[in-house]
């Protein structure tokens, strides 16, 4: 499932991405002359570059010198100046010998984190915030239009238990470590372009310094309760034929029908999945950036995108598989920020109905209980077996020992 959800991030992000100009290609227009710069490069290849036109740089990748001149009188220390050592480190070019163990410290200079740059401060910030601020508006103008979703015929003062503690205290964890990991991500990702000019740089630092803080560490909170209600709940979000006539009806919200349904309704099942899946996925991306360069995930999906033959379906080159350990952590934020906008979209509309959506949702989250005609026009399937178990329980205690 994850690497399917890779591959399906690549294909958006790459089509995105600077790198996928592939489309462009049949206009680049002629290399420029370099004789005047002696083989350097020239305004032009700058301006091209800038452009986002794509260019060859062999001749400066080769461009690193070689072996000294022959006159060992002068004592010759090599034959590459200083511009030469840089454009090797540029691209890649030398075996650097580095003090530490790790192999990723031989990478010395990595100019990729700048279309990462680009499209984190451009595109990830502009539509993700767009995505929450549409999510909140959408949702506003359906209660203007649709009002809160009231109990037919009110509240009878009898209730029935929804849900035990144990699924109520995963399932707060769960809430509350996502809450409080989406407003320090959103101060990470925003802090820049919205403290800083209010604020200063100094409580920018501040909040940054603690939100990094509380994100690495709540994050452990966050995936132990996703596993603890994706084994209390599975069951129950299996698909089934409930669902069909669930959604036939647009579940109730729209309109006077209230569709029978199990202990979870297809709508919950929806937000259940959403969320496990959802939540896997941001989870692996934050756990490849909590132990960087440990858990590389990118490099084999680009891998098996390009023997399936994926790029050339778009028109584009084929992805590339020999990331930089720095280029994998690139890729992985940006996934871990995509996914979570998403989330944090879902989540939302899930607030909404277990808040102002609908009267007496909360009680199920809140104290346990619900009220009995709550859960007849809700959840009627599952609240009759309730009433046939305690209606069994009764009458087993009440039955005369011999």
């Amino acid at each position: 499932m994850l690497r399917h959800l890779l591959a399906l991030f690549a294909l958006v992000l790459m089509t995105a991405a600077p790198m996928g100009v592939a489309a462009q290609d049949t206009l680049v227009p002629p290399e420029p002359d370099r004789t005047a710069t002696g083989g350097a490069q020239t305004l032009e290849d700058i301006m091209r570059r800038q452009a986002g036109i794509q260019v060859d740089d062999e001749f400066r990748r080769e461009n690193i010198g070689g072996e000294p001149p022959e006159a060992p009188e002068l004592g010759t220390l090599g034959g590459a100046s200083d511009p030469d050592l840089w454009r090797a480190m540029r691209y890649n070019e030398i075996d650097p010998t580095v003090t530490t163990l790790n192999p990723n410290g031989k990478v010395l200079m990595q100019d990729g984190g700048m279309w990462w740059l680009e499209f984190r401060e451009g595109p990830l910030r502009t539509y993700g915030g767009w995505l929450l601020l549409g999510t909140i508006a959408l949702l506003a103008v359906f209660f203007l239009l649709r009002g809160r979703i009231k109990i037919d015929g009110g509240k009878t003062g009898a209730t029935v238990l929804r849900f035990k503690w144990i699924e109520r205290f995963a399932h707060w964890v769960l809430a509350g470590s996502f809450i409080l990991l989406g407003l320090t991500g959103l101060l990470t990702l925003f802090g820049r372009k919205f403290l800083i000019p209010a604020f200063g740089h100094e409580l920018n630092s501040v909040l940054l310094t603690g939100s990094k803080f509380i994100h690495n560490n709540v994050s452990w909170a966050f995936m132990i309760a996703l596993v603890m209600v994706f084994v209390m709940w599975v069951w129950h979000n299996l698909p089934d034929r409930t669902d069909i006539t669930w959604f036939a009806q647009a579940g109730g919200i729209i309109g006077d029908k209230h569709p029978p349904a199990k202990k979870f309704n297809a709508g919950q099942k929806i937000i259940f999945w959403s969320v496990i899946v959802l939540g896997v996925s941001v989870s692996v991306s934050g756990l490849s950036l909590l132990f960087p360069y440990d858990l590389p995930l990118f490099a084999k999906t680009f891998s098996i995108l390009n023997d399936w033959g994926v790029p050339g379906w778009f028109g584009l080159e084929s992805f590339p598989v020999a990331l930089a350990p720095q280029e994998e952590m690139q890729f992985a934020q940006l996934w871990h920020a995509i996914v979570a906008f998403l989330m944090m979209a879902v989540i939302i509309g899930h607030i909404y109905i277990g808040t102002v959506g609908m009267e007496g949702a909360y009680d199920a989250m809140g104290s346990g209980q619900v009220d009995e005609n709550w859960a007849h026009q809700h959840h009627s399937i599952w609240y009759d077996k309730v009433k046939e178990r305690e209606a069994e329980a009764a009458r087993t205690s009440a039955t005369p020992a011999e």
